[in-house]
């Protein structure tokens, strides 16, 4: 816990005042379905107010007294639930009731129903008080991640009445939402009265602070309160207990996995903070008012962490007995004063930076030797009739566009690479003009994945690269192309979208400038040496693979019958989700060789999860097949469980649908013929390892020391 923990100077005063708000609104000593939620004891010894002055030290009296309210109110409805629906198991009547509390919290306008139990009038006070002074932008925020923490309450229900534990991705990814910790993000905009501008609040560094902070925060508690949740109330929601299942491990050996988690979190909220956000500032021409504003919300977030911890080591509400023998601080008697935060933060530091040092030490390009992978897939491979023919005309595109360089590619890698193959697989029902674009698609963003580390890789040219992005942007927009790789995504972008709708257009190249910007992650990553933070690697593993762009591809095919909001809910994004984290994974272990030892490349999961749990690499291809697997039983599980109640509860039409299951089809597809592509290609054979187009010797051509760095110029536009 690198930063220090202060106190608000007006805690008492926000204590009565929660207090007598809690009697107000009915939380204390009312019964709920002849259940008392809280008695006062419950409320005194929780201690709201103590969580609340750690985390907004600097908040005024009055905000103060409204972000303590904001927090009895959600660990009010967090108890009241777990008493009426989560121990009951009545998944119905949780429905029903979660359902109303979108009444009490209008994006605009007046609230206009009334409230019926105490979670409805405390959200309806809080709501009035609070919305009027923030900016729509906020508010939309706001709306988005309480409904989240509203709403995924019943993913927890579902799974206490199935009796299922989550996988350790499924868990962070759904414990930020039903965990709250965004939530909390939006209170510290709101108490520091500094919010981030709306064109950067969905950047990827912001959202990566705003996780960092979400998955510590969750991770942190889920420590403190695993004998209570686990042991009391019989939750399976709990990060120790996940890890402790899924990598087999005793209690205190989870805890520790856990702990060790929310250190790299915390590192990776330093990094993002210190080396991407000033970027993004200077990107987006953000004004120095608004670059003051984010800081002060960065600022709030880590005051946020280190204030939460404190409370957590106090409230009665958790595991705690001994935490805080010898910690002295502001409430005890130990040591405090002058320079003893800043002792625990050298503390902190140096009992955390061999996990530091250790993702800043890779040795590139050692030898490895993987074991052959043993997939599990139960879905049939069907391959498209059109293959062969395919296969010749790509061979001409590539040819025709300038693909076959001889520095990147040249014949040989691309027959090698068999494209086709791939696209047979995943497409299988494709008419052959389409087949043709799959490939061709598949064959440039494979091409670039070898020339984005080629290129700019071995000089670390970041400013080289994010040219080349922009340039790729542009041919999307009709300028003329100069090199290969630009005169690739022209042909292709024109042929995929010539007939499709403005909005849909939109989306496809929203999806491409999303890939083309996850590259540049990875070579600031390759440029400092760092192997990635492993939640991080997962979240960008789908943008580096082009998950985006292949959903929304598949999508489009379905025409406008199927309504957006049905893509964004849970299920269907459990399944592509899982879906996409496969086949990421398939490509990482049979790749695993090539990248580590060949390419001195940093981003491979067996490389993460080796780094991140400093085991062996056997044991790491072990966790990453126990991933494969638990993500392919998770991809099951939405498609045959959760999406049919899905269909049933949003009472959708019959042709909405069969598109709907048809898309889930396409996944299967999708899966299977990319490991029957992995297992039958030639790219990452031992002979195609050893050859390199570059080095070969081209009739006519000059060869030696220098001449393979005069061809990679030859790829660069012109002018540069």
């Amino acid at each position: 816990m690198p930063y220090p923990a202060r106190v608000n100077p007006h805690l008492e005063q926000a204590r009565a005042h929660s207090k007598a708000w809690a009697y107000g609104m009915d939380m204390v000593d009312v019964p709920q379905h002849g259940t008392v939620i809280w008695d006062e004891h419950d409320l005194d010894s929780h201690d709201y107010a103590l969580l609340c002055a750690y985390t907004h030290p600097d908040a005024g009296a009055d905000e103060l007294d409204l972000i303590t309210d904001w927090y009895v109110w959600v660990f009010y409805f967090d108890d009241h639930f777990l008493e009426l629906y989560k121990r009951t198991g009545d998944i119905d009547s949780a429905r029903t009731y979660l359902d109303r509390l979108d009444l009490f919290m209008p994006a605009e306008g007046e609230i206009t129903a009334t409230p019926e139990n105490p979670v409805e009038r405390g959200l309806t006070d809080l709501w009035n008080r609070t919305i009027p002074h923030r900016s729509a932008g906020w508010r939309r925020r706001f709306v988005e991640s309480t409904k989240a923490l509203l709403e995924e309450s019943l993913w927890e229900l579902a799974n206490i009445n199935e009796g299922r534990l989550a996988n350790p991705i499924e868990y962070v990814e759904m414990r930020r939402k039903v965990g709250g910790a965004p939530w909390s993000a939006n209170l510290v905009e709101h108490s520091v009265h500094a919010e981030v501008p709306d064109e950067i609040a969905a950047s990827r560094p912001m959202e990566v602070l705003r996780d960092c902070f979400a998955d510590s925060v969750h991770l942190r508690n889920d420590l403190f309160s695993y004998q209570r949740e686990v042991q009391d109330e019989g939750e399976l929601s709990n990060g120790v207990l996940v890890f402790e299942k899924f990598l087999g491990l005793t209690t205190q050996e989870a805890a520790d996995a856990v702990n060790d988690l929310i250190t790299s979190r915390l590192h990776q909220f330093e990094h993002t903070a210190l080396t991407e956000v000033p970027g993004l500032f200077d990107e987006h021409g953000v004004d120095p008012a608004a670059r003051a504003a984010t800081f002060a919300y960065v600022k709030g977030l880590q005051d946020w962490q280190s204030g939460g911890h404190e409370w957590h080591l106090r409230s009665s509400r958790y595991m705690n007995e001994g935490a805080l023998a010898g910690r002295g601080g502001p409430e005890l008697g130990g040591a405090s004063g002058l320079g003893t935060s800043a002792a625990r933060i050298f503390t902190s530091v140096l009992a955390t930076a061999p996990q530091r040092l250790r993702s800043f030490s890779n040795t590139p390009f050692r030898t490895v030797s993987p074991p052959r992978p043993s997939l599990e897939m139960p879905f049939p491979l069907r391959l498209s009739p059109h293959l062969d023919a395919c296969r010749v005309r790509n061979v001409d595109w590539a040819r025709r566009t300038g693909l076959l360089d001889g520095v990147v590619w040249d014949e040989r890698r691309l027959r090698a690479a068999d494209l086709p193959l791939c696209a047979a697989g995943i497409h299988p029902d494709a008419t052959a003009d389409a087949l043709d674009v799959t490939s061709d698609w598949l064959t440039w963003g494979t091409y670039a994945d070898d020339y984005y580390p080629m290129v700019f890789g071995a000089t670390r040219d970041l400013a080289a690269a994010k040219a080349c992005n922009l340039r790729l942007s542009s041919v999307m927009d009709g300028a003329a192309p100069s090199t290969p790789l630009e005169a690739g995504l022209a042909d292709v972008w024109v042929r995929t979208t010539a007939d499709m709708p403005p909005e849909n257009r939109r989306a496809v190249r929203r999806a491409v400038d999303t890939m083309t910007s996850s590259w540049l992650w990875e070579l600031a990553n390759q440029a400092q040496n760092r192997i990635p933070d492993p939640i991080d690697y997962i979240e960008m593993r789908r943008r580096t693979f082009g998950s985006d762009l292949t959903m929304s591809l598949s999508r489009f095919s379905h025409g406008r019958a199927v309504p957006a909001a049905l893509y964004r809910t849970r299920p269907v994004q459990a399944i592509e989700h899982s879906a996409t984290d496969y086949a990421c994974f398939v490509n990482d272990v049979y790749s695993y060789r090539k990248e580590i030892q060949y390419e001195g490349e940093l981003h491979n999961a067996v490389l993460v999860v080796r780094n991140f749990l400093d085991c062996p690499e056997e044991r790491a291809f072990e966790v990453v097949n126990d991933l494969m697997a638990a993500r392919l039983a998770e991809f099951g599980h939405a498609a045959t469980i959760e999406l049919p109640a899905l269909l049933r509860d949003y009472d959708v039409a019959p042709d909405v649908r069969e598109m709907l299951l048809g898309y889930v089809q396409e996944f299967r597809d999708w899966m299977a013929g990319i490991v029957n592509w992995h297992e039958n290609v030639g790219r990452y054979t031992e002979a195609e390892l050893n050859y390199h187009p570059a080095a070969a010797n081209v009739l006519g051509g000059p060869t030696g020391i220098g001449t393979s760095s005069l061809r990679i110029s030859s790829l660069l536009p012109a002018g540069r």
